[in-house]
């Protein structure tokens, strides 16, 4: 065991533990970011998305040895964001939320993809949320909503 130091939404932390743990679990149970879940443990939902040094991760499949000296951002830091009030706004004005389970993932997807591409087409949307599903809202209000987001955030991303 050695000490792995990392930035966990914006601040410094060090984590004393096994360099194979799962970046999932470490975050739910030390840093009790609940914003993250455990859907599938194969990478395969998108529930445990963060962003680590801006680009679109499961954390399920992220040991923690992967994250030393990374910037780790979970809902709990990207909801201090504009960034995150403009997509918060998007999001309830077309209802493209209801349990919300997968909410955090499609946001933090989102974020990773209008860093990338302010402008994205509705294709190019559908893309960069392919890798969470939704069991309730459906995709369409989804995508409209970051659609929304984009125009209404220009000069944001």
């Amino acid at each position: 065991m050695s000490d792995i130091n990392f930035r966990l939404n914006g601040r410094e932390v060090s984590y004393s533990g096994s360099a194979a743990d799962r970046l999932l679990d470490v975050l739910r149970n030390t840093y009790l970011c609940t914003s993250v879940k455990c859907g599938c443990k194969e990478g395969e939902c998108g529930a445990c998305s963060v962003l680590i040094d801006g680009v679109l991760f499961n954390s399920c499949c992220v040991a923690m040895g992967a994250i030393e000296g990374a910037e780790v951002v979970t809902m709990e830091g990207f909801r201090e964001t504009r960034r995150f009030e403009v997509l918060d706004r998007a999001f309830g004005e077309l209802s493209a939320v209801q349990c919300g389970f997968c909410i955090p993932g499609m946001v933090l997807a989102a974020e990773a993809l209008l860093s990338q591409n302010p402008q994205p087409t509705e294709e190019e949307i559908r893309e960069g949320l392919s890798g969470n599903l939704c069991r309730c809202t459906g995709y369409n209000a989804i995508v409209n909503a970051v659609g929304l987001a984009a125009k209404e955030g220009k000069g944001l991303w």
